[in-house]
């Protein structure tokens, strides 16, 4: 087979549909890719590029490209094919969010505790925020600080506060906290990481990839997805899970097993997440679009001055 003239990117699924974006995010998701060496991610790179440039090396079968072009999206940056850190990965958040929800989850009670791991999972989110930005709008070491400690303390807040408000409450409503501190924090961490695109606006570009201008409304309604879409992967995990340990912690047998349940709730996270990072992931497309009708007034008239009606329709990177 001819594969001097594979189009590597052409999406294997359906992009317009969630069942489509399912299958491509579980594919691009799979937490083993995390295991993955950096020399094989830059081989598979390498792969990619001799694939776009119309130079495939003899030998390379479609399954070797589809799998090379999968570590690619899985660790390379869609803006600017940087590798990504391990850490901020989507492939890197089952292992790294099932361990620290389900810590979260096991120590709400006393205020040191929540406080740590609520510390401990603003830290992730940071990283996994920065790293999964729109890397075509540049942010200050300043800006990074400064989302860092807003998210970090108002996770912390809502946590304690609520911790303390629940103290007369039902112990489940107490196990939700967590939950609220979470949703809460990331509400304000993903606008304040991703500031600089609401302050400038977002490169958006017609069908063809042809840019266009910068918009600020894009980059909001992009990032409100993108809340959305975090709020909805933890959500699941955060809310029935502790449904689940209220009522099985009431036998004797799992009194007895006291010391396992922090490791049990982490597998059951994991659990949650596997389905559930690749689900919220497909909320959205990635490549998000936007009418041109709906754009600032300076950036509408100057497509229109300059494509007609021809431009309906603007498109860009929302960010995971």
């Amino acid at each position: 087979m001819d594969l001097s003239t594979f189009d590597i990117d052409a999406p294997r699924w359906d992009q317009s549909t969630f069942m489509g974006r399912l299958k491509h995010f579980f594919n691009i998701t799979d937490p083993r890719t995390a295991l993955v060496s950096d020399a094989h991610l830059d081989q598979a790179k390498e792969l990619v590029l001799s694939c776009r440039s119309g130079t495939v090396p003899p030998g390379t079968t479609v399954e070797q490209l589809h799998y090379a072009k999968k570590l690619y999206d899985s660790a390379f940056h869609p803006d600017s094919g940087d590798r990504m850190n391990l850490i901020g990965r989507m492939s890197f958040q089952v292992p790294g969010g099932m361990a620290i929800t389900g810590f979260m989850l096991q120590f709400y009670r006393t205020v040191p505790a929540v406080v740590f791991w609520q510390w401990v999972n603003q830290s992730f989110n940071a990283l996994v925020n920065y790293t999964n930005r729109n890397a075509a709008s540049p942010i200050t070491q300043k800006q990074i600080g400064v989302a860092y400690v807003t998210a970090t303390n108002t996770a912390v807040i809502t946590a304690v506060g609520l911790n303390l408000y629940t103290k007369k409450a039902s112990p489940l409503v107490a196990r939700w906290v967590p939950f609220v501190a979470v949703a809460a924090a990331n509400c304000v961490n993903i606008p304040m990481m991703r500031q600089q695109e609401i302050l400038n606006g977002i490169s958006v570009t017609d069908e063809n990839g042809n840019k266009l201008g910068h918009s600020r409304k894009a980059a909001i309604k992009g990032i409100a997805q993108v809340v959305v879409s975090r709020v909805t992967m933890a959500a699941p995990g955060m809310i029935i899970l502790p449904i689940v340990m209220q009522r099985i912690e009431k036998y004797k047998f799992m009194q007895r097993i006291a010391f396992l349940h922090a490791p049990l709730q982490v597998m059951m996270v994991g659990v949650f997440l596997t389905f559930m990072v690749p689900a919220a992931c497909s909320l959205f497309p990635q490549r998000c679009s936007m009418a041109v009708s709906k754009l600032e007034p300076e950036l509408r008239d100057s497509i229109r001055s300059q494509y007609g009606d021809s431009v309906r329709y603007v498109y860009f990177n929302k960010g995971l």
